[in-house]
């Protein structure tokens, strides 16, 4: 990973500042003279800048994240923990920021990014992709300089985040305020409380139907101790040993204030601006980011193709879903027409 401090206060949408920016990022690939081969990829909540890591089903030669061919670029969110300025950071007066640290949007996420790709000098970037409050970081940068890209991603996200969406991210964050000790100036504070919040996630992250497939157990005779809630243990307690209250918290927040239309009007009309040739990608059993939305966007983003996953694992059906994934992605890229048919979804509802 490298990192780059940026000498400039950085003001939030809410205000606040934080001095002495820091933006953690990968690069993977070689960038062309004429800056034509950039793809630049927005992660999800709990990831971070390495997408060979978390992404590793879409990245390597012939899939859609191909380092011989792209210069992929992929920044750390500002609030993560894993090399940005988040409220782990030391602050100026030599303490870390903890409870501190300043409530963050999608929207100043989208503006330490571009502060970043400012310093790389990469004016024009072909495809930016993300997923989830990745895919919400994209619509929010096209948004802001839709002259910028040549294409966009936007896979399993909203223009809007919704009131269950919201809801499910209070009821984790209502785990990790009930921990005692997250109340204390620690980097541990509120561990078992995000431990509870991550497994509440899981469940919103699938499915009926992919729990059914995976977690369902072979002794009849059980009356305790079932695969479900083993599983259940085990993803909560896995985030917990890799990740943060504090910046579990804030990340969470900005998802939930993520709101394309705030301070421009009616979302519609703002989806009306983009000018990247598009690709909405829902998941079929998504029941967090449901395929709605992302028919809504498909709708009113000029210039946008739709496609659907078809998956029992709900939500993470991006991270799951590998063979179909990468079949869309390459072929949009490629400017393909053959294969698994870029109908619009105008053209779809009108057949």
């Amino acid at each position: 990973m490298k990192q780059i401090k940026f000498e400039i206060p950085f003001y939030t949408e809410s205000g606040e500042v934080i001095n002495d920016l820091v933006v953690g990022y990968h690069t993977f690939g070689t960038l062309n003279e004429n800056q034509s081969n950039v793809i630049w990829v927005c992660h999800a909540l709990t990831a971070n800048s390495d997408v060979s890591d978390w992404w590793a089903g879409a990245f390597g030669a012939g899939l859609p994240l191909d380092p011989e061919k792209y210069f992929i670029v992929c920044a750390n969110v500002i609030g993560s923990c894993y090399g940005s300025t988040g409220p782990l950071s030391i602050k100026s007066d030599n303490v870390a920021y903890y409870h501190d640290y300043p409530n963050v949007t999608t929207r100043d996420m989208v503006n330490a990014h571009r502060l970043l790709a400012e310093k790389l000098e990469i004016k024009r970037i072909k495809c930016i992709i993300g997923a989830s409050l990745g895919g919400q970081q994209v619509l929010e940068w096209n948004a802001l300089e839709p002259q910028r890209f040549e294409q966009a991603v936007f896979i399993a996200t909203n223009a809007q985040h919704s009131a269950i969406g919201q809801a499910w991210n209070e009821t984790q964050r209502m785990a990790i305020y009930n921990d005692v000790t997250f109340s204390t100036k620690s980097e541990n504070a509120g561990k078992s409380g995000l431990a509870t919040a991550r497994a509440i996630a899981m469940i919103s992250y699938r499915s009926y139907a992919g729990y059914a497939l995976t977690q369902t157990d072979t002794h009849q005779d059980k009356l305790t101790d079932f695969k479900a809630a083993s599983y259940q243990r085990y993803q909560g307690q896995k985030l917990a040993n890799r990740f943060n209250a504090f910046s579990y918290v804030t990340l969470s927040k900005a998802m939930d204030s993520h709101n394309l239309g705030r301070g421009r009007g009616e979302i519609i009309n703002v989806l009306n601006t983009f000018k990247a040739r598009s690709l909405v990608v829902a998941v079929s059993s998504d029941t967090l980011f449901p395929p709605s939305e992302q028919q809504f966007l498909a709708r009113h983003i000029p210039n946008a193709s739709y496609q659907e996953i078809h998956s029992d694992f709900g939500h993470d059906g991006f991270l799951v879903e590998f063979e179909q994934l990468n079949n869309i992605l390459n072929q949009f890229l490629s400017n393909r027409k053959g294969g698994i048919p870029l109908t619009t979804f105008k053209q779809k509802q009108n057949a």
